[in-house]
């Protein structure tokens, strides 16, 4: 388990955005053909659209809420809005994808403006069906209160992407 960990502590992921867990469960998150892997970057132009995540838990009747937010905005040198909230996805059966879950804030595409950004995914478990509720803002979101206020405890998964601003004749 350290390999899925590691990354997450170089990265200070743990620690900005979240305390140290164990990963439980496996999640698989792609934009198109490429996967998120810890730390690679990613065009901003690739991930206008929501990825297709998949959840590996074992028992159908446990449920999932995927958070992504990054914990960078405005700029990683004064990030005044962190964590910024672009996603939040409940009710995801086990073993499936967030498209069988409850979109509770819609995904807003990455489009970060100076400096390189994390984007990161976080899955938690939840207690039961419809007891997860939305946050009030996307601005100076905080995965930890969030889990704290639904009761969703530590991290079963998570995984994180760095993107920064294209440059007009680089897109795609």
């Amino acid at each position: 388990m350290a390999r899925f960990i590691e990354p997450l502590v170089v990265g200070r992921v743990i620690g900005d955005v979240l305390d140290m867990f164990l990963p439980t469960v496996n999640l698989t998150v792609n934009y198109t053909a490429r996967q998120v892997n810890n730390g690679c970057e990613l065009k901003p132009s690739a991930v206008a659209a929501p990825p297709r995540v998949e959840v590996g838990g074992q028992d159908l009747r446990i449920f999932y809420t995927l958070v992504m937010t990054d914990p960078d905005a405005p700029s990683p040198s004064d990030p005044t809005q962190r964590e910024y909230l672009h996603w939040i996805v409940t009710d995801i059966p086990a073993t499936t994808s967030p498209s069988f879950g409850r979109e509770l804030v819609t995904y807003e595409s990455p489009k970060p403006t100076i400096g390189i950004h994390r984007f990161v995914f976080v899955l938690f478990k939840q207690m039961g069906r419809q007891t997860v509720y939305p946050p009030g803002s996307r601005q100076n979101f905080n995965t930890r209160n969030f889990a704290d206020r639904n009761g969703l405890g530590l991290p079963v998964a998570a995984v994180y992407f760095n993107a920064q601003k294209e440059t007009a004749g680089r897109r795609r």
